[in-house]
């Protein structure tokens, strides 16, 4: 068999196998965070959200609501410089909003099977 129709059958069979996927997938929730930040930020989303003594003042002085921090965990980025992930038992995370969150920062820990907002900062 010459190597033009092995090429041919190939791309045939990974087209054919990714209208599979495609069609199988459409309509399942499924994500693949294959990234640090997004799978740092998927386990925090996951967890139970509690929130500290000083998160809940500046979420009172600031006038925000849990759905604008939900909002910042969607769409923000993990400072791992600032951040301490290997710290046992809670990994610590410094996370900040993108876009038009970007003025936003938070300060996460994640423990087993809950993630604690510690400090919020809004610029």
């Amino acid at each position: 068999m010459h190597i033009l129709k092995r090429i041919g059958y190939y791309l045939v069979g990974v087209a054919l196998g990714s209208v599979a996927v495609l069609f199988f997938w459409k309509n399942k929730n499924v994500s693949f965070p294959y990234g640090p930040d997004a799978r740092t930020l998927k386990s925090i989303r996951i967890k139970k959200r509690l929130f500290s003594e000083e998160a809940l003042a500046v979420m009172t002085a600031k006038k925000i609501d849990t759905a604008y921090i939900s909002a910042v965990l969607l769409n923000a980025d993990v400072d791992f410089g600032k951040s301490k992930p290997r710290q046992k038992p809670c990994a610590e995370y410094h996370i900040t909003g993108k876009d038009s969150l970007k003025n936003t920062s938070l300060y996460v820990i994640r423990c087993d099977s809950t993630a604690t907002i510690q400090h919020i900062t809004i610029e």
